[in-house]
């Protein structure tokens, strides 16, 4: 199934295939897998994606950003209207980053369940609260944001 946002077809994190995609991209990638950009180590990026996953479900409620309040609302269609990916060393909100190093197994089996839960609660499950920096999402706006985080994370060691 694929979902429509902004008039064209999008991954989504809803969508079973797309799910199982990044669970076992999750699975494939190991505790010492070289970061191809940026800080983190594998098992801090674990975090930090459950961390937008908890966001994004509505387990926590970050506050907005002022510089997403300015241009977030200009960003969003860029960045979540295509199926292009996130760029490498993009800027992170402040809630979001992990400087203590964490236990990988452990940051991984959290993240597998939240991955897990957003696919099976759908569009009902995410959050009514504001993103950070994009403001208002729709429930498929969400979907698609997720899909893209994990990708570019997956993606940055190599998974």
């Amino acid at each position: 199934m694929r979902y429509v946002v902004s008039s064209a077809t999008m991954k989504v994190l809803y969508d079973p295939e797309r799910a199982a995609e990044v669970q076992d991209r999750l699975q494939r990638l190991r505790a010492d897998s070289p970061r191809q950009w940026g800080k983190m180590s594998a098992s801090q990026m674990l975090a930090h994606c459950a961390i937008g996953l908890e966001a994004a479900l509505g387990d926590i409620r970050p506050s907005r950003l002022f510089i997403g309040r300015v241009l977030g609302g200009l960003v969003k269609s860029r960045e979540l209207g295509t199926d292009a990916p996130f760029r490498r060393n993009s800027p992170t909100a402040p809630f979001l980053v992990i400087v203590d190093e964490r236990e990988f197994e452990s940051e991984r089996s959290r993240l597998r369940t939240l991955i897990d839960r957003f696919a099976a609660g759908g569009r009902v499950g995410c959050t009514t609260h504001p993103h950070t920096f994009f403001g208002r999402l729709t429930p498929d706006e969400w979907g698609v944001l997720m899909y893209k985080h994990l990708d570019h994370h997956f993606r940055q060691f190599g998974a």
